[in-house]
């Protein structure tokens, strides 16, 4: 046979298999429209798309770190069980509480079991809806710390915002506190002043680690866009804030944003009681995945019975998690409104799921709103968020675009009149499949009127989007955007 007929056969025979394999193996346990993504990448583009598959294909974390989770977990599970019975909240507490609806016992029992983080009482929770008065709040906390300083946030950076909370730390650690800081690797790398903000974490002496950090030299790998993140700070294992605000200046250093006027806007919810022990635990989780320490805490003491308490619970999530624990919860808290649903998140691309269940609700006339921004940091994103807003509107959701150049980034949810979800995620597949992320789940009417008021000034400046309106957007918009949503399932 001539040599060039036979390499070129060989070729052939090559490609065959490359692509039987990539049918057997792409499709396994994958949503079907993610598989599909994938099969179409390697099947047109064989060798970027092969590639890009290596790199970014498995939403898993490595064996080690789901390990670490399920030995965590367990830890978690035996500590709940000393809890004393006024702290833990029980099925049967919802269900004997007629402004709950029965269905939270349900979700409550799934997120434990999922999470491995009971439902607390006796918690006090208060917001700070101000970006500047978020920061200055949480350092005075931090100068009023007497033990422990947890500190854990997807991006931080030292800056004139953020200075006088790394002062605070300072001045923490110089009088015996025992600080201890977490951030994302990544996402505070892409932040111009990475190297300042090392070298400021050094100068104060302050046990820092960077979180799922990418160091293949080291043997240290996973996808590189699995990132941490949650936002968390504890003082004292008594007091703890977390919400959708990172540390640092609201343009997030960079010039272009600046140029544009671009600011963010976001909501840190600050918690006193049994609730702040649950995130101290989270954190605790986080820093033995990154450090191999197992930190010792105090348990929390059983508040003093009362009726008008907020009942609350730490859902935790991301890709050390075999279910994708948000998504669940976010899921169950659609289904479950029977009155009315208000979303807000920066970042809206939904799973097929959570785009059934939210235009579902809206259909059996549930009165659904969603808070998302007027424009966006992240135009990918933004363009395949874009496109979900014609079956949206259709079904009969309320869409509210937060006028420019604010970018709405605070991430809440509310149900009815009694159910609310604050926390680090957003409505989106990076948040429920790529991201660790947390979540408090709260039982309380007078959390859900607080945040009420907020969503009402969100509204009062926000521009309502009609059906109209958004079906006579330019044939180039539309082009742009259905292109977008081809990468939602990989974004």
């Amino acid at each position: 046979m001539d040599p060039g007929a036979l390499w070129v056969s060989l070729a052939l025979v090559i490609d065959v298999a490359f692509r039987v394999i990539a049918l057997v193996v792409v499709p396994r346990n994958r949503r079907p429209q993610t598989a599909m993504a994938w099969l179409l990448a390697i099947f047109f583009i064989p060798y970027f798309g092969f590639l890009a598959f290596v790199a970014f294909g498995s939403r898993r974390l490595p064996k080690k770190r789901r390990d670490n989770q399920v030995a965590i977990n367990e830890h978690l599970r035996t500590r709940a069980q000393l809890l004393g019975e006024g702290i833990v909240v029980t099925p049967e507490n919802l269900l004997d509480r007629p402004e709950f609806p029965r269905w939270l016992s349900q979700t409550v029992h799934m997120n434990e079991r999922l999470g491995a983080m009971p439902m607390v009482t006796g918690n006090d929770v208060s917001f700070f809806p101000d970006y500047q008065g978020s920061l200055d709040e949480m350092t005075r906390a931090i100068d009023g710390a007497t033990s422990t300083v947890h500190v854990e946030f997807y991006i931080m950076s030292f800056d004139t915002v953020t200075k006088d909370f790394f002062q605070a730390l300072e001045r923490a650690g110089n009088r015996g506190v025992t600080v201890r800081v977490l951030y994302d690797q990544v996402a505070s790398a892409r932040i111009r002043g990475y190297k300042e903000l090392r070298a400021e974490l050094d100068r104060l002496a302050l046990s820092h680690v960077a979180m799922l950090p990418i160091q293949p030299w080291r043997g240290v790998y996973q996808r590189p866009d699995l990132r941490n993140h949650r936002k968390l700070l504890v003082i004292d294992s008594l007091v703890a804030y977390t919400g959708s605000q990172n540390i640092i200046e609201p343009s997030y250093r960079n010039p272009r944003h600046k140029a544009k006027g671009l600011e963010w806007l976001d909501v840190m919810m600050k918690v006193e009681g049994p609730l702040a022990d649950s995130l101290e635990a989270l954190f605790v989780s986080d820093w033995f995945q990154e450090t191999g320490e197992l930190l010792t805490t105090p348990s929390p003491e059983a508040p003093p019975s009362s009726s008008d308490n907020v009942w609350a619970q730490v859902v935790p999530s991301g890709p050390a998690f075999e279910s994708e624990n948000n998504l669940r919860l976010f899921n169950s808290l659609v289904y479950g409104a029977r009155e009315r649903l208000v979303l807000s998140s920066p970042y809206f691309v939904p799973d097929e799921s959570m785009r059934y269940a939210i235009t579902t609700a809206a259909e059996r006339g549930v009165d659904v709103n969603l808070m998302v921004s007027e424009i966006a940091d992240q135009p990918l994103v933004f363009y395949a968020q874009r496109s979900y807003y014609d079956e949206l509107l259709e079904a009969g959701v309320k869409i509210w675009l937060y006028r420019a150049p604010t970018i709405l980034h605070s991430k809440f949810v509310i149900v009815d009149d009694a159910i609310s979800v604050i926390g680090s995620s957003n409505i989106d597949m990076r948040s429920f499949s790529l991201n660790l992320e947390v979540s408090v789940l709260m039982a309380s009417p007078q959390v859900v009127s607080e945040l009420d008021d907020l969503y009402s000034d969100y509204r009062a400046n926000s521009a309502e989007l009609t059906l109209t309106t958004w079906r006579a957007r330019p044939w180039h918009a539309r082009f742009i955007e259905g292109l977008a949503r081809l990468t939602a399932t990989v974004q």
